[in-house]
C-alpha cells in the first residue's frame, strides 16, 4: 500500500477521503438525522439517501482499489478529484445563494476543495514524470 515517501504523498488524500466518506455514507443511508437537521418521512426520501450512500460507497471502493492496485490508481485519483471538487463547488454555490451554513458544512467545504486540489496536484505530479522513471504506486 504505502512503501515509500512518494507513495505516501500520492495516496494520503485517498486515505483521508476513505476515512471520511465511508462513515458519512452510512450516516446518510441509515440515520441522516444523526448529523443533519432533517427527519426523513417518506419512502422516497429514505430511498434517495440510501442511493447517495451507495454512490459514496461505490466511489470509496474504487479509491480503495487505487490504494492497493496500481492499475486503478490513476482512475481513483481522477474520480476523487471529480467527487471532491463537485461537492466543494456545489457547497460554494449554496453558500453564495443560501448563506453561510453551520461550521461543519463550512469545514467540509474547505476540506473537499483542499482534497480535490491536492488530487489535481498529485495527478500533475505523476503525469510530469519522464516515461522511463514513471512508476505507479502498488
Amino acid at each position: 500500500m504505502i512503501k515509500t515517501q512518494d507513495d505516501f504523498i500520492n495516496k494520503i488524500h485517498l486515505i483521508i477521503a476513505l476515512l471520511i466518506v465511508v462513515p458519512v455514507a452510512f450516516v446518510y443511508g441509515f440515520n441522516p438525522g444523526l448529523s443533519f437537521d432533517m427527519q426523513l418521512e417518506t419512502t422516497d426520501e429514505h430511498n434517495f439517501y440510501k442511493a447517495v450512500m451507495g454512490l459514496y460507497l461505490g466511489f470509496s471502493l474504487l479509491w480503495g482499489l487505487g490504494l492497493f492496485k496500481a492499475t486503478y490508481f490513476k482512475i481513483a485519483i481522477i474520480t476523487n478529484i471529480v467527487f471532491m471538487l463537485g461537492l466543494g463547488f456545489g457547497r460554494v454555490v449554496s453558500i453564495l445563494l443560501d448563506g453561510i451554513p453551520t461550521f461543519g458544512y463550512v469545514f467540509g467545504t474547505a476540506a473537499e476543495l483542499f482534497l480535490g486540489i491536492y488530487g489535481l496536484w498529485v495527478l500533475k505530479r505523476i503525469n510530469n514524470q519522464p516515461l522511463w522513471c514513471r512508476k505507479l504506486p502498488n
